[in-house]
């Protein structure tokens, strides 16, 4: 067990991690799903700041739904920081972290007051973009191209759920993916030729993380 942990690279890992840890935390009352959810009000007018943070790190209580978003989210954010994203920490944190905050002014458009599902679907949907030729077998039932992945889960997601909010968060995370994936593969690349502040991490925050 030990050893398939460290396997995982340290960014997929500490999400991964504190997902288990706050669903536990929960399970076990230590805390309760209200003193996590996210809301301008209780956020900023009420200066409970940690809002803005513990909403991306629970998923909702033990169930198909909670293990179907972190072994999704863990399996291909795993595959993107090994690949796309290897030795560089920083620009992969930094990704989650625009999107984060994009979620996060958002969020009052869709009234979601927890945000990990769209957050996971952001690597999903990178990974999706920069691997367009790769075949996917959906639960052994089909094979779907790459680039209709996050589609394809998000309509699981809503069977699962059986909710239109369901595939309203995930749609969320699909359109802050995108917007990612702009900036790094299209606008950098097509548009400016070279990596910009919204693409690359800056040096401190590589500098935090060894990259540099």
């Amino acid at each position: 067990m030990d050893a398939w942990v460290r396997d995982v690279p340290p960014i997929t890992r500490s999400w991964v991690i504190l997902c288990v840890l706050t669903t536990i935390a929960v399970q076990i009352e230590m805390v309760t799903p209200l003193q996590l959810y996210f809301s301008f009000k209780s956020t900023f007018t009420n200066a409970q700041f940690w809002r803005a943070i513990t909403n991306f790190f629970y998923f909702g209580p033990l169930s198909f739904e909670l293990f179907f978003h972190l072994f999704f989210f863990m399996r291909y954010s795993k595959m993107l920081e090994e690949s796309s994203f290897a030795n560089r920490k920083a620009d992969y944190f930094w990704l989650l972290l625009q999107s984060a905050i994009m979620l996060l002014v958002l969020s009052p458009l869709v009234n979601l007051p927890f945000l990990s599902s769209p957050l996971a679907f952001v690597p999903i949907y990178l990974w999706s973009r920069r691997h367009p030729s790769t075949p996917i077998s959906l639960f052994g039932l089909v094979t779907i191209s790459a680039p209709y992945l996050p589609l394809a889960l998000v309509g699981v997601a809503w069977m699962v759920n059986g909710t239109w909010k369901a595939a309203a968060q995930d749609l969320l995370g699909c359109a802050v993916g995108h917007v990612g994936w702009f900036m790094r593969d299209v606008w950098t690349r097509e548009m400016v030729g070279r990596p910009t502040i919204l693409s690359d991490a800056p040096d401190s925050l590589k500098r935090l993380f060894g990259d540099i």
